[in-house]
């Protein structure tokens, strides 16, 4: 029975997987043209509609990402599909592989816990919610999916076109202020994308991705200064997005500023950068570039150890639990583009398996943070305090004056073992984990994943360790121990300080989203055995990228009936 219904699982793969590479771009734009001829006022119609898209969309994404890893399936690993059915490299072309599935399954796991935390409220706080977060995920599973740079740019303007409405939903002076200065910085990005694309395609004379990492061996010596410029341009639109230092500096007042939902989405923006400068950096600068190898990874590794060295001090100067959360962002961009620059295959799959958990654990922490603001401040539409509203005192001690009430022991101190209401119970246990998750620190899948990496990092214990190796341990030891002193500190000031305050009332739909992002990273560190294989033929076919460029090239359009053909059809048709 088990060998029939595995038959029938190929058979169906082998028919669906072809036109299925399409699902994840088609589902949210059909989706989000629904919902704009819905009007606003249908606030339970709309929110219905875009959770059945998103869990299509997640469904689609679990069913490509099991494909890609069944070896019956897809022996080479990857599924390349022409959507214009034209010859590569000039038609449009898709390309899934072990990386662009887990990438898409990232992002409908945490499209779906946003758009369920949204629902209980944040949805009815603007216009067009819906629409934005359904063209926001196309946008992302489109740049995960392309497999040239042309439509990546493409990909790249709609994410960011709808990022924008999704910073400024709820309005706000905070987060109009915030506004400005994020669709200033990602203009400019994208003006630098264009530029470094052109430079790039008037010296090799293709933006498709195979066909370019095909071709950078043969460019002539006079040229290849010119391609590496073209290169570092566009790399500078990627960097400025992975929040790399010292261009990340408009990261923390957007995201602090958005609203929680927005705010867990765009944790997946920073990984759209990351991914891509891991895709081009394994594919076009790989050991066969000839003189190209190699080129820009010393970049990568100590911009990406500065970064987290900047996200780590980041950590311990905050206080409110957003920008906690905006800075554990950059930390973990931080600690990506080190590992990229190391160009070591282990230490690679050993943060593919971070790069899921602390995704998710810093969308958790986005949501949660929401919560905990509304606990200091009923108001359900207020924004979070602006940067120059935070706390100077490190226990905020201005809420600390305790009330006439208060039981005291005959030392006038405060009887330990009040009871504590199941509200704030729950946010605090979301907390810990939240805090496990960020720092790196047992039992959960931030520490297996700081674990494989740094296991691979200094290798046999006869094996020579470098400088920058040790640097980085440092660095992200360090980054741990004051990710734990800061979440700390705030979970004090939130959780045991005596404050005179109402507990906070919860919803099912707020708590629910933040509890399965959680769950999602318990079950990481239970199964990360299987999922770390993945991770690890993930990064093995990344660093052998002639399998991707042969996949691609080799792909043949469909034959069609020329219109001769259709003629005489016609005509023999004819009785």
């Amino acid at each position: 029975m088990m060998a029939l219904l595995t038959h029938w699982a190929l058979v169906a793969n082998a028919a669906l997987m072809p036109h299925l590479t399409m699902a994840p771009i088609l589902l949210p734009l059909l989706a989000a043209c629904l919902l704009l001829m819905l009007g606003e006022r249908r606030h339970r119609r709309k929110a219905l509609l875009s959770m059945l898209a998103a869990i299509g969309n997640l469904a689609v994404a679990v069913f490509l990402m099991l494909s890609v890893a069944m070896e019956e399936a897809q022996p080479i690993g990857f599924g390349v599909y022409l959507p214009s059915n034209w010859d590569v490299p000039f038609g449009i072309v898709l390309v899934l592989d072990r990386l662009s599935a887990l990438m898409l399954v990232v992002a409908g796991v945490v499209a779906l816990m946003a758009l369920l935390f949204a629902s209980a409220r944040w949805h009815k706080a603007g216009a067009h919610f819906h629409v934005l977060l359904q063209l926001q995920i196309m946008g992302l599973n489109g740049a995960f999916l392309t497999g040239d740079l042309f439509n990546l740019f493409v990909f790249f303007e709609v994410m960011l076109a709808a990022s924008y409405g999704l910073l400024l939903h709820g309005s706000g002076p905070a987060r109009v202020r915030s506004g400005l200065h994020y669709i200033a910085i990602n203009l400019a990005a994208s003006s630098l994308f264009l530029v470094g694309a052109a430079l790039i395609y008037g010296v090799s004379g293709t933006l498709n991705m195979a066909d370019l990492a095909a071709r950078i061996p043969d460019i002539p010596d006079s040229d290849r200064a010119l391609l590496h410029a073209a290169c570092a341009v566009l790399a500078v639109a990627f960097l400025a997005k992975a929040a790399m230092w010292p261009l990340n500096f408009w990261l923390s007042p957007a995201y602090t500023a958005a609203s929680a939902p927005s705010a867990a989405v765009f944790a997946l923006l920073t990984k759209v950068g990351v991914y891509v400068l891991l895709r081009l950096s394994t594919l076009l600068f790989s050991d066969q570039a000839g003189a190209s190898a190699g080129f820009g990874h010393q970049w990568l590794l100590w911009g990406g150890m500065a970064t987290l060295a900047f996200g780590a001090l980041g950590l311990l100067s905050a206080q409110r639990p957003a920008r906690l959360a905006s800075y554990a962002v950059i930390v973990s961009s931080g600690t990506l583009m080190a590992v990229l620059g190391f160009e070591k295959p282990e230490l690679t799959a050993g943060a593919l398996y971070y790069l899921p958990g602390s995704t998710f654990a810093v969308a958790a922490f986005f949501l949660l943070a929401e919560l905990m603001d509304r606990s200091r401040n009923p108001d359900p539409t207020a924004q979070r305090a602006p940067e120059d509203e935070e706390d100077h005192l490190p226990f905020a001690l201005v809420e600390q004056e305790l009330a006439r009430e208060a039981n005291l022991d005959e030392d006038e101190e405060v009887l330990v073992g009040r009871a504590i209401p199941a509200a704030t119970a729950l946010l605090g246990l979301a907390f810990v984990c939240c805090t496990l998750l960020v720092a790196g620190l047992p039992p959960l899948s931030g520490f297996v994943g700081k674990l494989l990496m740094l296991s691979a990092l200094l290798g046999p214990p006869s094996a020579p360790v470098s400088t920058p190796a040790w640097l980085f341990l440092g660095l992200l030891m360090l980054s741990g121990l004051f990710a734990l002193i800061a979440l700390s500190r705030t979970g004090i000031r939130f959780f045991w300080t005596p404050v005179d305050r109402a507990a906070p009332v919860l919803r099912v739909a707020e708590l629910t989203p933040i509890a399965l992002l959680l769950g999602v990273c318990v079950a990481m560190t239970v199964h990360a055995e299987g999922l770390f294989q993945y991770a690890r033929a993930t990064a093995q076919l990344l660093y052998q990228p002639q399998g991707y460029i042969e996949a691609v090239l080799s792909t043949q359009p469909v034959p069609t009936p020329t219109n001769a053909e259709r003629l005489r059809q016609a005509q023999e048709a004819k009785p």
